[in-house]
């Protein structure tokens, strides 16, 4: 049992006697873990922010099952060293070196250029966001599955991320991140290939690799 003696030391002679006086404090525990409870209960949780993503599969798909993508609608991230990015778009042109481009994670760079090619569903989404901004009563559930409709739309922008031996994880949240920002819905992580090394070799040599290496079949 918890309590506090308020009593004083000794007594003098001819002084009126005091009193001790205890204060009990077992019933503050008992109010303290009702308070815990209570708050324990009213307190609404944090939901964990996940990131669906695509990894590459060894199953073989027939033709109805594979997704058709539009090459003015896909582009390639290639992960490099020193936090370097490359990409090209579409069916990359092997007897080319500038193919292949080179950008960097900055808002003027991968990030603008993502903007820039799903600029219609970027747009979208921001009348979504200011609507449910204006709507107060617009729900979660409502706002992600209206989100889901406007990111899934066929004429969204499709991207492959392909990190390098070089490339850190860093790299790749980055470029996740980089998915979200700019509402982009389908995206997958893939390995690199033999024609993605050789781009890259190419570019970092001005095409003087290509000159020396025959190019891989399409």
């Amino acid at each position: 049992m918890a309590s506090i003696d308020t009593g004083g030391g000794e007594e003098k002679k001819g002084k009126p006697k005091r009193q001790t006086l205890r204060v009990d404090f077992t019933p503050m525990v008992d109010m303290n873990m009702l308070l815990i409870t209570f708050f324990m209960f009213c307190t609404t949780l944090s939901k964990p922010q996940v990131m669906d993503i695509a990894m590459p599969t060894n199953e073989k798909l027939n033709e109805d099952e594979e997704v058709k993508v539009k090459e003015s609608k896909a582009i390639t991230l290639i992960l490099g060293e020193d936090d370097k990015v490359y990409y090209y778009t579409g069916i990359p042109d092997y007897t080319d070196y500038t193919t292949l481009k080179e950008t960097t994670f900055s808002p003027d760079g991968l990030r603008a250029l993502l903007l820039e090619r799903n600029a219609p569903i970027v747009a979208e989404m921001k009348k979504l966001k200011q609507e449910k901004f204006e709507n107060k009563k617009m729900s979660e559930d409502e706002f992600s599955t209206r989100s889901k409709e406007i990111k899934g739309n066929k004429d969204g922008q499709v991207v492959v991320i392909k990190p390098t031996g070089d490339a850190n994880y860093a790299n790749l949240v980055d470029a996740l991140d980089e998915m979200q920002i700019c509402s982009i819905d389908k995206y997958a992580i893939v390995d690199m290939t033999e024609g993605d090394q050789y781009l890259l070799e190419n570019l970092k040599t001005k095409g003087a690799y290509g000159a020396e290496a025959a190019p891989p079949k399409k």
